[in-house]
């Protein structure tokens, strides 16, 4: 079926360049510098951007320029449009090329690349000649990540995906609870949430207010008790590392049931186990036959 370009009003990529280059510039003659061309090329630019979509961008003064409630509306769609054609750019030279490109994986350290493979086995299985890269990559970093085209696909624990981004959640995995071999919990072989309730909690502390933390604090106050988080300075550990330093704390984790670390921490069932979100998110308006096939197979 062809597309009708009829009475469409596409946007001109270079002028959204320019827009996006002037709204991160402190002024029009440092974004002139930039782009190696004079202010009054910018100028008429941006006016003529206006003029197209029929809205004021920005808020004009003699000392600066604000974006408008429409410039920043165009603004926030107009990052992550641009870093798709960059990578569409890319990916079109590279299939002209015949030269195999990697499909990368970044998730957070609080999954456990057992997690990552279970959501990507089935494509692996049944293309083992698919070149996929995982890697970690810290969740405040994704957005960047994955507009540099550092990585194509990432997965963290949430559910509410990030303006700039496009996400759904792709699994929902089992919790663990791991503790310390000298912890009070550690002679049990399966615990109830409730048991937590005199115990300090654990989570890295870069996520102590993210969505996953309040997941967390939302499954103990169901199981009816006031969690006591505290954060731990370890980043880019796996979470169940964070209690070797807390001997009377604990952490949600997903490992195996069983002792880890030379028997110097171990993860225990819960009677009723609850689970966490396995986010997926990607880059909108990109289109990816790796990213459409891994979502596929987690969603049978």
């Amino acid at each position: 079926m062809k597309m009708s370009f009829e009475g469409r009003d596409d946007l001109d990529l270079r002028r959204l360049r320019m827009f996006v280059t002037v709204a991160e510039s402190p002024s029009l003659r440092v974004a002139a510098d930039e782009m190696y061309i004079t202010q009054q090329a910018v100028s008429s630019g941006i006016k003529e951007l206006e003029r197209a979509l029929g809205v004021e961008l920005f808020s004009r003064s003699r000392r600066s320029l604000s974006l408008t409630p429409a410039g920043e509306a165009l603004y926030r769609g107009a990052v992550p449009l641009l870093a798709g054609g960059r990578q569409l750019t890319e990916k079109v030279r590279i299939t002209g090329e015949e030269r195999p490109d990697p499909f990368v994986i970044g998730h957070t350290p609080d999954l456990a690349p057992s997690e990552v493979f279970t959501i990507i086995e089935p494509v692996v299985l049944a293309d083992p000649s698919a070149p996929i890269t995982v890697r970690p990559v810290f969740a405040d970093s994704i957005s960047a990540e994955l507009r540099d085209g550092r990585i194509d696909f990432a997965l963290r624990r949430g559910i509410q995906a990030p303006p700039d981004l496009a996400g759904t959640v792709a699994a929902q995995h089992k919790l663990r609870l791991a503790i310390r071999a000298d912890h009070p919990l550690a002679q049990h072989d399966c615990v109830a949430l409730s048991d937590l309730a005199d115990h300090e909690i654990v989570v890295s502390e870069a996520d102590e207010d993210s969505e996953y933390t309040q997941i967390l604090i939302s499954i103990c106050q169901g199981a009816g008790f006031e969690p006591k988080i505290i954060g731990s300075t370890l980043r880019g550990t796996p979470p169940h590392t964070a209690v070797i330093a807390h001997p009377s704390a604990c952490a949600f984790v997903t490992n195996e049931p069983g002792w880890i670390n030379v028997s110097r921490i171990r993860i225990i069932e819960f009677v009723d186990p609850p689970s966490a979100p396995v986010q997926a998110l990607w880059l909108p308006h990109t289109v990816s036959a790796m990213r459409s096939r891994i979502l596929t197979a987690v969603r049978r």
